[in-house]
Formats: C-alpha cells, sequence, structure tokens
C-alpha cells in the first residue's frame, strides 16, 4: 500500500512510510516486533505542535489562528502525521532522511525534516522544522507506541523514569500551569526533565529499551491495554500557547531522540 522504505543493522530492521506521514510502520530486533501495528499505531511524528493546541487556537504575536479541530475542542498532534513526505537524500542500508513543506491548514511556510539513523543496537532520530518566511511558535516530537506485551509468553513491560515534576492535568486535559510532584501512574500526562527525557522500558527476560533525549518534556501515555507511548517533544502539550518556541529563518527548531535496546537472555 506504501512506498516502504527499510533499513537494516544487525539483527534490527526498521521500516518508515513517508506517504503516510513518514511514520515508522515497524521495529524488529531478532524478529521481535517492539511496535503496536496498525494505521494510527507504529511511531508517528508530532509536528509543528505536539498533543493538545487548546481549542485548536494559537497566536503569533497579534495574530490568532484557528487549527481544525480533530480531537474536539482541541487540534492535535500537528499535521506531519498526515503528510505525503519526500526523500531528502538517498537512503543508505542503515540511513533515512525525508522532508515535508508545512502548509495549509498550517498558517506559515516552512519545512520539517526527518533523519534516521540506525545501528545494530539503536535509532537515532532527528527532527528540524525551518521557518522559509516569516518567523512563527512550533514544537516537534514522537509518538512511538511500544507494545505493552511482545506477544511470546513474557510478562508486561515495566516503565521506570524520574521526573522533576508532573504537569497537573485540568478537566479540559490540557496542563493547567501547576507542577505537581510526579504520581503513580496509569498516566496520559507531561512531564518534566530537565536533565534531558530518560526512560527505561523492561520487558523482564525479553527485552530492555532506554528512550533518551536532551529536549526536558515527555508525554506518558499507559491508559490502553496494547501498548504504552513515551513520547519525546520539544515543549508541553498546549506549548504553541504556554511556551512558544519561535522558529526564524536562522533559528530553526532541532530535536533529537534516541532508542537503545538490548535483548535479555
Amino acid at each position: 500500500m506504501h512506498n516502504d522504505t527499510t533499513l537494516t543493522a544487525g539483527d534490527a530492521e526498521l521500516t518508515l512510510q513517508p506517504e503516510h506521514g513518514c511514520r515508522i510502520a515497524s521495529l524488529k530486533v531478532g524478529g521481535t516486533e517492539l511496535l503496536r501495528q496498525g494505521e494510527k499505531f507504529g511511531a508517528f511524528i508530532m509536528v509543528p505542535w505536539c498533543g493538545r493546541t487548546e481549542n485548536g487556537e494559537f497566536r503569533n504575536g497579534q495574530v490568532t489562528h484557528q487549527l481544525p479541530v480533530d480531537a474536539p475542542p482541541h487540534a492535535i498532534h500537528g499535521t506531519g502525521r498526515h503528510s505525503v513526505w519526500h526523500e531528502a537524500a538517498p537512503a543508505t542500508e542503515t540511513t533515512a532522511a525525508h522532508y515535508f513543506d508545512l502548509a495549509d491548514p498550517w498558517p506559515y511556510p516552512g519545512r520539517v525534516t526527518q533523519t534516521v539513523e540506525l545501528s545494530p543496537h539503536s535509532v537515532k532520530l532527528t527532527l528540524s522544522v525551518e521557518a522559509t518566511g516569516d518567523s512563527f511558535p512550533a514544537q516537534a516530537g514522537w509518538h512511538p507506541w511500544w507494545l505493552r506485551n511482545l506477544g511470546q509468553g513474557g510478562q508486561d513491560v515495566e516503565l521506570t523514569f524520574s521526573a522533576d515534576w508532573q504537569e497537573e492535568r485540568g478537566d479540559n486535559h490540557l496542563p493547567n500551569g501547576n507542577r505537581i510532584d510526579p504520581k503513580p501512574g496509569p498516566w496520559d500526562d507531561c512531564f518534566g526533565m530537565p536533565d534531558g527525557v530518560d526512560v527505561t522500558l523492561n520487558w523482564p527476560g525479553e527485552m530492555r529499551l532506554r528512550i533518551t533525549s536532551p529536549s526536558e518534556w515527555a508525554v506518558i501515555y499507559t491508559e490502553q491495554p496494547e501498548a504504552v507511548c513515551v513520547e519525546p517533544q520539544s515543549g508541553p502539550p498546549n506549548g504553541l500557547n504556554t511556551l512558544p518556541r519561535l522558529v526564524t529563518p536562522i533559528d530553526p527548531l532541532e530535536i533529537t531522540t534516541e532508542w537503545t535496546w538490548h535483548r535479555i537472555g
């Protein structure tokens, strides 16, 4: 259905779908699939905003813009996941680079580029958002759906992380501005990690995977039985309004994350 791009390194195999939002459709290690399968799953890109934007509205200076409300009453996860991406450089066995140009319903011109670098025991992802006209606030990040259970008779995944704070959620599902001590899960919550995102997923006796990023924000979602999400992102939900990061023609936004794994036993 899609013109997929498949990278291999050692016993790791990663499949990208450039025409389907450039999502990572599959990540297999030793033949074991780590990501939940399906059109909405795998690991998709959140850009030019992450999570929910309140009522689909954001301001740039004195101008208010309206985005499509696709998670009523909010706009969620950006437009990149619905876009067709194009090859930015010829793929190799272990690397791929793709881009798409920001367009309606996003009101500002710009270019988003993702590079993927696969190694036998890790993958490094880089996203950049460039302004090709007026400056604008933006966010970028990833939304991987990790299988809760690898389906081979083992135990469910365990998450380990240390956060300085948790963004308290209001009734509208958005951070309300209060920072609280991290609470036990289940979560659909944003955590602050000023020293960088660092979350370990452990499938006991099977696999250990560590997600790191220099960024200080991660949303962790564990409310579904099939999968858990650990989402490194450049700002909190609704950050277009509450913590805008201005992208200018001379100051692009860049975020990286590295996922490192090793098989146990």
